[in-house]
């Protein structure tokens, strides 16, 4: 049996029991919201682990409704949306989802959507110490932290997740289809928008200059690649443990 807690944020009240009959027979704990102001309250009343977003919705919208769970918490957000465009999908990206699923969607599709929105990088002995640093910006996997000297930088789990990828196979091309089975799971592989909305927000956080990146390239037609050793020949290293 699977475990969470699932807020579902939908004005249709049909949609929304079918959905919450399903995730509870699959061992989800379910609450309900009927719009963005609801479901906002909800999450700082407790702890969810997803938001099962519509984006049309009355009042708030989808889109302002998923900038502002994103922006006070942490929690997976998965659209849910009528609209197939790649358009849609990186709009919702950008404000804050981890992803993009169509309406109508089958149920051993939306279930799947959600163990990928909740699966996380596993942390193993060899690398759950380790430190990455990048300039001023340091990263601590163990502790899943990431600082730019005295200041916190908040990176959603997705975020870190790929970047906790990039770094376990540094200065080396990784491709698309190899970082989205490894950060979102094995019935990824096309979703090249994703890797372009969160790359490009991984920028804005660690890069001191996101438009002329220093250290997450762009290998053209491949993938990503995470660059430590510059070239004026600066080593950037993920040490063994802390303090090492």
């Amino acid at each position: 049996m699977s475990e969470g807690k699932i807020l579902i944020v939908d004005d249709e009240p049909q949609l929304r029991r079918v959905i919450s009959t399903t995730l509870v027979a699959n061992g989800y704990t379910v609450e309900q919201a009927r719009t963005g102001e609801e479901a906002l309250n909800k999450l700082r009343e407790r702890k969810h682990d997803l938001v099962l977003l519509d984006l049309n919705m009355p009042g708030m919208g989808g889109l302002e409704t998923c900038r502002e769970i994103r922006w006070s918490c942490d929690v997976a957000i998965i659209i849910l949306s009528v609209r197939n465009t790649e358009k849609d999908k990186v709009q919702a990206l950008d404000a804050g989802a981890d992803d993009y699923v169509s309406k109508p969607f089958s149920t051993p599709e939306l279930l799947a959507r959600i163990r990928a929105a909740l699966r996380r990088l596993p942390v193993s002995p060899d690398t759950g110490s380790q430190i990455l640093v990048l300039g001023n910006v340091t990263v601590n996997f163990l502790q899943r932290r990431v600082t730019a000297g005295e200041r916190e930088i908040r990176l959603t789990p997705k975020e870190f997740d790929l970047l906790q990828y990039l770094a376990n196979n540094p200065d080396r091309p990784v491709p698309h289809r190899r970082l989205l089975q490894a950060v979102w799971g094995p019935d990824y592989g096309d979703e090249v928008e994703y890797l372009r909305v969160f790359i490009n927000q991984l920028r804005k956080k660690i890069e001191p200059d996101p438009s002329h990146p220093a250290y997450i390239l762009t290998e053209p037609w491949v993938g990503y690649r995470l660059r430590l050793k510059t070239s004026n020949h600066e080593t950037h290293e993920i040490h063994e443990k802390e303090g090492s």
